[in-house]
């Protein structure tokens, strides 16, 4: 297995690797992106702007994909809350992470976290913050596993509710 940056002929695997998350998220009467998002051109800008990564098998499939960035998000400097290390210091964001349906359960969520933090750790930037829905208890248990503590509330550009979490990486 090996992580990677994305490229747009990735985009196909990646959409249904998204479909296969938004339909376990249905399954567990999640609301979480069941409004259309993410689409295909949210992850083509993440693929142009260097953020999607994808986590590959030997056989070169795609089995994982998540966004990762060091620029500031936009929701996160309003939140009922406080974060650990102040909103003006640079902090890297996951969002749209999923795995797909057949490797669920062989730790591709920690092994994602885990490149994340050692990104960070070479740029010697010390916080990833990410969010998700209230429902979404699996993502919650893992953020916390991996030592995320619980922060507040933010609200999406589109206006729902998200718990936020954040990570100082030593």
């Amino acid at each position: 297995m090996k992580i990677q940056l994305s490229t747009l002929k990735n985009v196909p695997k990646i959409l249904e690797i998204i479909e296969d998350a938004r339909a376990y998220l249905a399954s567990q009467n999640i609301d979480q992106w069941q409004n259309g998002y993410p689409n295909a051109e949210q992850i083509e800008n993440d693929i142009l702007n260097g953020e999607s990564f994808i986590v590959i098998n030997d056989e070169n499939k795609i089995m994982a994909t998540s966004m990762f960035t060091t620029n500031k998000e936009p929701t996160y400097k309003i939140i009922e809350g406080n974060w650990i290390v102040e909103e003006n210091e640079v902090y890297g964001v996951i969002h749209r992470m999923a795995i797909k349906k057949e490797f669920r359960k062989f730790g591709l969520a920690t092994l994602l976290f885990d490149e994340f933090h050692l990104q960070l750790l070479e740029k010697n930037i010390k916080s990833l913050k990410i969010d998700t829905h209230e429902d979404n208890i699996g993502m919650q248990s893992l953020i916390k596993k991996l030592g995320y503590k619980y922060c507040g509330i933010i609200y999406t550009n589109y206006g729902d509710k998200r718990l936020a979490f954040e990570k100082v990486i030593l």
